[in-house]
Protein backbone atom coordinates (compact mmCIF):
# COMPACT_ATOMS: atom_id res chain seq x y z
CA UNK A 1 0.00 0.00 0.00
CA UNK A 2 1.10 3.95 -0.49
CA UNK A 3 1.38 6.05 2.31
CA UNK A 4 0.95 9.32 2.50
CA UNK A 5 2.07 9.90 6.17
CA UNK A 6 5.02 8.03 7.83
CA UNK A 7 2.67 6.99 10.60
CA UNK A 8 0.45 4.74 8.62
CA UNK A 9 3.39 3.54 6.63
CA UNK A 10 5.36 2.42 9.97
CA UNK A 11 1.84 0.46 11.17
CA UNK A 12 2.22 -1.16 8.57
CA UNK A 13 5.53 -2.56 8.19
CA UNK A 14 6.45 -6.01 8.78
CA UNK A 15 9.05 -6.52 12.61
CA UNK A 16 12.74 -6.84 12.16
CA UNK A 17 13.21 -5.88 8.35
CA UNK A 18 15.25 -3.35 6.55
CA UNK A 19 13.26 -0.81 4.48
CA UNK A 20 14.88 0.88 1.30
CA UNK A 21 15.28 4.65 0.94
CA UNK A 22 14.81 5.58 -3.17
CA UNK A 23 16.25 8.75 -4.71
CA UNK A 24 14.20 8.32 -8.23
CA UNK A 25 15.89 10.11 -11.12
CA UNK A 26 14.95 10.79 -14.87
CA UNK A 27 18.67 8.84 -15.14
CA UNK A 28 19.48 6.86 -12.28
CA UNK A 29 17.47 5.34 -9.47
CA UNK A 30 20.23 5.76 -5.81
CA UNK A 31 19.35 3.25 -3.33
CA UNK A 32 19.68 2.95 0.04
CA UNK A 33 18.75 0.21 2.81
CA UNK A 34 18.73 0.56 6.32
CA UNK A 35 19.47 -2.19 9.08
CA UNK A 36 16.56 -4.26 10.65
CA UNK A 37 16.49 -2.17 13.70
CA UNK A 38 15.48 0.82 11.25
CA UNK A 39 18.26 3.02 12.68
CA UNK A 40 21.10 3.52 10.00
CA UNK A 41 20.97 3.98 6.20
CA UNK A 42 23.63 3.00 3.87
CA UNK A 43 23.55 3.62 0.34
CA UNK A 44 24.54 0.74 -1.79
CA UNK A 45 24.04 1.09 -5.17
CA UNK A 46 22.54 2.83 -8.14
CA UNK A 47 20.29 1.32 -11.00
CA UNK A 48 20.82 2.92 -14.56
CA UNK A 49 17.39 3.72 -15.55
CA UNK A 50 16.67 1.84 -19.03
CA UNK A 51 12.51 1.64 -19.45
CA UNK A 52 10.23 1.33 -16.65
CA UNK A 53 9.84 -2.32 -16.78
CA UNK A 54 13.78 -3.02 -16.26
CA UNK A 55 13.79 -0.65 -13.69
CA UNK A 56 10.95 -2.37 -12.11
CA UNK A 57 12.31 -5.73 -12.17
CA UNK A 58 16.23 -4.77 -11.19
CA UNK A 59 14.61 -2.66 -8.20
CA UNK A 60 12.19 -6.01 -7.36
CA UNK A 61 14.98 -8.30 -7.43
CA UNK A 62 17.61 -6.45 -5.22
CA UNK A 63 14.83 -5.61 -2.71
CA UNK A 64 13.59 -9.17 -2.18
CA UNK A 65 17.23 -10.30 -2.14
CA UNK A 66 18.19 -8.15 0.81
CA UNK A 67 14.29 -9.25 2.14
CA UNK A 68 12.98 -5.66 2.66
CA UNK A 69 9.91 -4.66 4.09
CA UNK A 70 9.24 -1.09 2.83
CA UNK A 71 10.13 1.72 0.84
CA UNK A 72 10.73 5.07 1.60
CA UNK A 73 10.41 7.52 -1.95
CA UNK A 74 11.79 10.62 -1.96
CA UNK A 75 9.36 13.64 -3.22
CA UNK A 76 11.29 16.28 -4.64
CA UNK A 77 8.93 19.04 -4.04
CA UNK A 78 9.44 22.57 -4.89
CA UNK A 79 11.21 24.48 -2.32
CA UNK A 80 8.02 26.61 -1.34
CA UNK A 81 6.41 23.06 -0.47
CA UNK A 82 4.35 22.75 -3.70
CA UNK A 83 4.25 19.38 -5.50
CA UNK A 84 5.05 19.88 -9.67
CA UNK A 85 5.78 17.56 -12.34
CA UNK A 86 8.91 15.18 -10.49
CA UNK A 87 6.31 14.85 -7.51
CA UNK A 88 3.79 13.51 -10.17
CA UNK A 89 6.59 11.15 -11.92
CA UNK A 90 7.49 10.05 -8.45
CA UNK A 91 3.83 8.92 -7.61
CA UNK A 92 3.26 7.47 -10.75
CA UNK A 93 6.11 5.26 -10.10
CA UNK A 94 4.97 4.16 -7.05
CA UNK A 95 1.79 3.38 -8.41
CA UNK A 96 3.78 1.48 -11.23
CA UNK A 97 6.03 -0.23 -9.38
CA UNK A 98 3.25 -1.41 -6.55
CA UNK A 99 2.23 -3.50 -9.79
CA UNK A 100 5.29 -5.55 -9.67
CA UNK A 101 6.06 -5.87 -6.22
CA UNK A 102 3.27 -5.27 -3.24
CA UNK A 103 5.11 -3.69 -0.50
CA UNK A 104 4.16 -0.58 2.15
CA UNK A 105 5.57 2.34 0.30
CA UNK A 106 5.88 6.08 1.71
CA UNK A 107 7.39 9.43 0.32
CA UNK A 108 9.85 11.80 2.40
CA UNK A 109 10.15 15.10 1.28
CA UNK A 110 13.73 15.30 -0.38
CA UNK A 111 14.58 18.84 -0.82
CA UNK A 112 18.18 19.67 -0.82
CA UNK A 113 19.06 16.09 -0.21
CA UNK A 114 21.28 16.09 -3.15
CA UNK A 115 22.49 19.14 -1.97
CA UNK A 116 23.45 17.71 1.29
CA UNK A 117 25.14 14.80 -0.46
CA UNK A 118 27.25 16.62 -2.65
CA UNK A 119 28.29 19.00 -0.04
CA UNK A 120 29.38 15.60 1.92
CA UNK A 121 31.45 14.27 -0.84
CA UNK A 122 32.44 17.39 -0.83
CA UNK A 123 34.09 17.36 2.58
CA UNK A 124 35.47 13.92 1.87
CA UNK A 125 37.35 15.16 -0.84
CA UNK A 126 35.87 12.85 -3.48
CA UNK A 127 37.14 13.30 -6.72
CA UNK A 128 34.12 14.64 -9.09
CA UNK A 129 34.42 11.50 -11.20
CA UNK A 130 33.62 9.93 -7.85
CA UNK A 131 31.29 12.05 -7.13
CA UNK A 132 29.21 11.60 -9.96
CA UNK A 133 28.92 7.80 -9.68
CA UNK A 134 27.99 7.48 -5.93
CA UNK A 135 25.80 11.35 -5.53
CA UNK A 136 22.52 9.14 -5.88
CA UNK A 137 22.47 6.57 -3.95
CA UNK A 138 24.11 8.51 -0.93
CA UNK A 139 21.46 11.12 -1.78
CA UNK A 140 18.92 7.86 -1.50
CA UNK A 141 20.73 7.39 2.22
CA UNK A 142 19.90 11.21 3.02
CA UNK A 143 16.45 10.21 2.32
CA UNK A 144 16.66 7.06 3.98
CA UNK A 145 18.47 8.47 7.19
CA UNK A 146 15.58 11.56 7.72
CA UNK A 147 12.65 8.94 7.63
CA UNK A 148 14.58 6.61 10.07
CA UNK A 149 15.09 9.39 12.45
CA UNK A 150 11.50 10.75 12.16
CA UNK A 151 10.42 6.99 12.87
CA UNK A 152 12.58 6.67 15.99
CA UNK A 153 10.98 9.40 17.07
CA UNK A 154 7.77 8.34 17.05
CA UNK A 155 8.61 5.11 18.83
CA UNK A 156 10.32 7.11 21.68
CA UNK A 157 7.08 9.73 21.25
CA UNK A 158 4.56 6.71 21.81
Amino acid sequence: MIHETLEDFAAELPPMRAIAGLDLGDKTIGVAVSDRLLSVATPITTIRRKKFTLDAQALAALLKEREIGGIILGLPRNMDGSEGPRCQSTRAFARNFRQVLEIPTAFWDERLSTVAAERALLEADASRRKRAEVIDHVAAGYILQGALDRLRHMRGAS
